[in-house]
């Protein structure tokens, strides 16, 4: 099949590139020409582990192409996928739709033939509707039909979750649209992967139901990891007790500093906001969100405690600044919130993260970037440990306590045993132990 991509974005990058590996002929538009000219040359704008080798390999076999002409990408594709962003907009909890509508627009001036217009971006109850009508009022005599098919990717395993995922999700009005949709996913359709076929609105909200549920769960076993401090229980005890009750499962139930990234900070808020919308609140998930912002600023309350309450003048290593391992991605990451509220009382920030320092550095001022975790613990008072890299999971702990002036490591990922930890002369605060 031909498939058309507009948008090259983590979503639309890593689909495109996934798409072309199971044997389609993919063209991929983006209005930035600076990172088309060098998707080209198979260099890529984002860290995801296997996807920049992949990319070069379906390069090398014609099967994937790179323009800012959306013409391209429309004319003469069978199912066209928009996967741009929907932001949360900066004053209101409503994702921000304009460039999905954008993209509509601009696909109704180049359909040719029967086309099916994807929304792959993660939208609203009702998105497809809209651009269903905006098609149509723009292009009154096009064939076509609107699906919604959502992503479950997560950022540093996205390759896998493509190839092998648990279900594809794809809401669709017509049996015509139905059948396009799963020859685009014939591969996985041979293998007896789930593929569920709903209504778009189903659709809709069940990626927004699944990624809320998600944050729920995370947020639930952070607020028992408080309880846990509390009364002398051990919160990693705690959740395996509960998540090998079949009904729960272990998954995301290990706490933390709270969660962030590119979707589920953005998606509970617009799940939040159509409870609103439509008389129907989702009061739950409004305390999610409400918890996990008070969580942040709580960890950083955390580290200024266990330097003895003041830290003024002192210096405190932070080890990772990405929202999770694997990934450069900063966006809603503890360490956007925790860092300005340590440096605004005074401490000096000595950082490093493997891979998101590049974009870390744009978004996070008078911070002394260094290139490994020793020459952050050289001269610290404090180290905390913020994001759970491979890395950090095995340093020599001896010459961290030896590179350091004080001796407070702060794990906020309960990476390492608290009994090693106290016999290596270190004063070690945990979460929820």
């Amino acid at each position: 099949m031909r498939i058309g991509m507009i948008g090259t974005g983590y979503v639309g990058l890593v689909s495109g590139v996934c798409f072309a590996e199971f044997g389609h002929t993919v063209i991929c538009v983006d209005k930035d020409e600076g990172k088309i000219n060098s998707l080209k040359n198979g260099e890529i704008p984002i860290f995801e582990s296997g996807l920049e080798e992949l990319l070069k390999r379906q390069i090398d076999a014609g099967r994937i192409k790179f323009t800012t002409d959306i013409s391209k990408a429309v004319k003469g594709s069978e199912a066209v996928f928009i996967a741009v962003g929907t932001p949360s907009r900066r004053y209101c909890r409503d994702a921000d739709l304009s460039y999905v509508y954008g993209a509509a627009r601009e696909i109704a001036e180049n359909l040719e033939g029967y086309t099916v217009i994807v929304n792959k971006s993660t939208v609203p109850v009702g998105t497809g509707r809209e651009v269903e009508r905006i098609i149509k009022e723009a292009a009154p005599n096009a064939d076509f039909n609107v699906a919604s098919n959502p992503e479950f990717l997560r950022e540093g395993a996205a390759i896998d979750d493509f190839m092998r995922p648990d279900r594809v999700v794809v809401g669709t009005t017509t049996q015509r649209a139905q059948d396009i949709m799963r020859e685009v996913y014939r591969p996985l359709y041979l293998n007896e992967t789930p593929i569920l076929f709903t209504s778009r609105e189903t659709a809709e909200i069940i990626k927004y139901a699944a990624n809320a549920f998600l944050a729920t769960k995370i947020t639930f076993i952070n607020e028992i990891a408080d309880l846990c401090e509390k009364v002398g229980a051990d919160v990693q005890q705690v959740a395996k007790g509960i998540g090998l009750d079949g009904r729960i499962g272990s998954k995301f139930l290990n706490a933390g500093p709270g969660y962030g990234g590119s979707c589920f900070p953005k998606d509970t808020l617009a799940l939040s906001r159509a409870g609103q919308k439509y008389g129907a609140p989702q009061r739950i998930v409004e305390a999610v969100v409400s918890v996990n912002e008070d969580r942040k600023a709580r960890m950083a309350d955390k580290i200024v405690a266990a330097c003895g309450g003041d830290v003024r003048g002192k210096k405190i290593g932070i080890l990772g600044v990405a929202f999770k391992p694997n990934t450069d991605d900063m966006r809603d990451a503890p360490a956007l919130t925790v860092v300005p509220v340590l440096q605004q009382a005074g401490a000096e920030i000595l950082a490093y993260d493997p891979e998101a320092m590049k974009c870390a550095k744009d978004m996070m001022a008078d911070i002394s970037w260094r290139s490994d975790a020793y020459s952050v613990a050289n001269g610290a008072d404090c180290i905390a440990i913020m994001t759970e890299w491979n890395e950090f999971r095995a340093l020599d702990l001896k010459r961290i306590r030896e590179e350091m002036a004080g001796n407070v490591i702060v794990d906020l990922r309960n990476i390492y045993n608290q009994d090693e930890m106290l016999d290596l002369g270190f004063h070690y605060i945990s979460v929820g132990r």
